[in-house]
């Protein structure tokens, strides 16, 4: 029973996480708040200073360095001097292109929410150029030739 019960509240964060991913606005704050906040891991060794749970943006800026928005257009950034995650939705609001970068870099961020992205919601595409395309087909005809010629040599031998 009590599996049960955590599946479910596994897929009420999945269904939550769901709403927030397709909102058209930076969604790292949120994705901050659902976390576990400071891990002991993200930690510098500070020994007059015991910082737990946190859940506050560091500050750190990783979030506005990885948005495609703001590296398109750097002149947002001069909008202001604060590199928070705030201020990301500030500068980019609904102009967010849905890449979730900013969670990926998040330290505040839980890898599982960060694991569920990667593995869920992100469709690695690489797009083939027209010009390998046509390589690909001119080599393919020219494979099928050659090996159309190997069978004939030894059907007739």
């Amino acid at each position: 029973m009590a599996w049960n019960k955590g599946k479910q509240h596994h897929n009420q964060a999945h269904r939550l996480a769901d709403q927030l991913l397709q909102t058209r606005f930076p969604p790292v704050a949120r994705f901050r708040l659902l976390s576990n906040g400071m891990e002991a891991y993200h930690r510098l060794f500070t020994p007059n200073c015991e910082v737990t749970g946190d859940k506050a943006c560091l500050a750190c800026g990783n979030c506005m360095d990885s948005c495609p928005v703001l590296r398109k257009e750097p002149a947002r950034l001069e909008k202001t001097p604060q590199r928070t995650s705030f201020a990301l939705e500030d500068l980019v609001g609904e102009d967010c292109e849905i890449c979730y970068s900013c969670i990926l870099s998040c330290p505040q961020v839980d890898m599982e929410w960060k694991d569920y992205i990667v593995d869920e919601k992100i469709t690695e595409v690489i797009p083939q150029s027209k010009k390998l395309r046509a390589l690909d087909n001119y080599f393919a005809v020219i494979a099928a030739l050659l090996l159309g010629v190997v069978i004939g040599v030894f059907l007739v031998w």
